[in-house]
C-alpha cells in the first residue's frame, strides 16, 4: 500500500479550497409521457464537463455531476498516479464557467514535473481511451500489495447493500447516478458520494475520505459500488490502499486478476440474500508467507 499522509497535512488543504459555489446537481425539464402523452415536469441529473487543472495546465475533462469537486479532484490525483500521498496538492480552486468547469490545483514540482514529462511522451501518438495512458504497456500500472483484511462477512454486507440506496439521494430523484459508499466492518455507511460515472463517484468517495481520515482512512471496513467491477475499479480501490471492493454487479476477469495480484478482497453480484466472492487477500497473504 502505498504510503499516505496525515490527517493534519489533508485538512491543511482544505483551508485553501475555494468558495465558490459550482452549479446544482439536477434540473428540471419539461417532459412527456402516458398514453395520453400528457406534460409534466421531471428532475433530471446534471453532467458537465469538469477540467483537471494542474500547476496551470489542463491534464484531463471529465464529464461529472458537479457536486464535492474537492473530494474528486484529490481522489482523482491519487488514484490516476499523479499524486503519491494526499500532502502533494497545495491547494484547489473551482472555477465554474459558461462551458463547464475548472479544478484547478497548485502540486508538488516533482509531481507536476512527471506529469509533464508523460505528457511530453504522448504528443504525436494515438491513446487507447484511458486518462493520462500513452501506450497499453501502461494500461495496468504496477501496484504495491494492499494491508491483508478479513472478507466482509455476509451480514455486514447485505446491511450495507439494503441502506445503499438511502445514501444516493441524487439516484432517488433522478435514477441517473452511481454511489460509492465507505462502510464499517458491521455494514453501516459512514460515507457516500455519487456521480453520473462510477469512476467519479470511487473518486469522491476516495478524496473524501482521506480528507477526513488520511491514514486511517481505509483501514476500518470495505468499499461498497453501485455499478460493475471493472479493473479501473479495482487499480483504483489497490492504489489508496482499499483492501476490499463490494461491488453490486459482475467483475471482469481482467479485475479479478488485478485484485488477486494486489492482495485484495473482491466480491461482486452483491444482491438481497447473495453475493459472490472472486478474490481472496487471504490467499495472496499466505502466498507471502511461503
Amino acid at each position: 500500500m502505498q504510503t499516505l499522509s496525515s490527517k493534519q497535512g489533508v485538512a491543511a488543504m482544505d483551508d485553501t479550497a475555494a468558495s465558490a459555489s459550482p452549479p446544482v446537481s439536477e434540473a428540471r425539464v419539461s417532459v412527456r409521457g402516458g398514453i395520453a402523452g400528457a406534460r409534466s415536469q421531471d428532475l433530471v441529473a446534471e453532467e458537465v464537463p469538469v477540467a483537471m487543472v494542474y500547476n496551470g495546465v489542463s491534464h484531463a475533462v471529465m464529464m461529472a455531476s458537479p457536486c464535492d469537486l474537492e473530494d474528486f479532484a484529490l481522489g482523482f490525483s491519487l488514484s490516476e498516479g499523479i499524486l503519491q500521498q494526499p500532502d502533494q496538492l497545495f491547494s484547489i480552486e473551482i472555477k465554474p464557467g459558461e462551458d463547464g468547469i475548472e479544478v484547478d490545483m497548485h502540486i508538488a514540482g516533482d509531481c507536476y514535473a512527471r506529469l509533464r514529462e508523460q505528457r511530453r511522451n504522448m504528443a504525436g501518438r494515438t491513446g487507447c481511451g484511458l486518462c493520462g495512458t500513452e501506450s497499453l504497456a501502461h494500461v495496468v500500472r504496477i501496484l504495491e500489495n494492499v494491508a491483508p483484511a478479513p472478507i466482509p462477512d455476509y451480514k455486514a454486507v447485505q446491511a450495507a447493500l439494503n441502506n445503499l440506496k438511502k445514501q444516493q439521494p441524487l439516484q432517488l430523484q433522478t435514477g441517473a447516478t452511481h454511489g460509492a459508499a465507505w462502510c464499517d466492518f458491521q455494514g453501516r455507511i459512514v460515507l457516500a458520494r455519487e456521480d453520473v460515472g462510477r469512476h467519479n463517484a470511487l473518486d469522491k468517495l476516495i478524496g473524501a475520505r482521506l480528507r477526513q481520515h488520511g491514514d486511517q482512512a481505509f483501514d476500518d471496513g470495505f468499499a461498497l459500488i453501485s455499478s460493475r467491477a471493472s479493473f479501473e475499479m479495482v487499480q483504483k480501490s489497490a492504489s489508496v490502499g482499499i483492501s476490499s471492493l463490494v461491488a453490486v454487479s459482475a467483475p471482469t476477469a481482467l479485475a479479478i486478476r488485478e485484485a488477486e495480484k494486489s492482495g485484495m478482497n473482491l466480491i461482486g453480484f452483491a444482491r438481497p440474500g447473495r453475493h459472490v466472492i472472486y478474490a481472496s487477500g487471504d490467499a495472496k497473504a499466505q502466498e507471502r508467507e511461503l
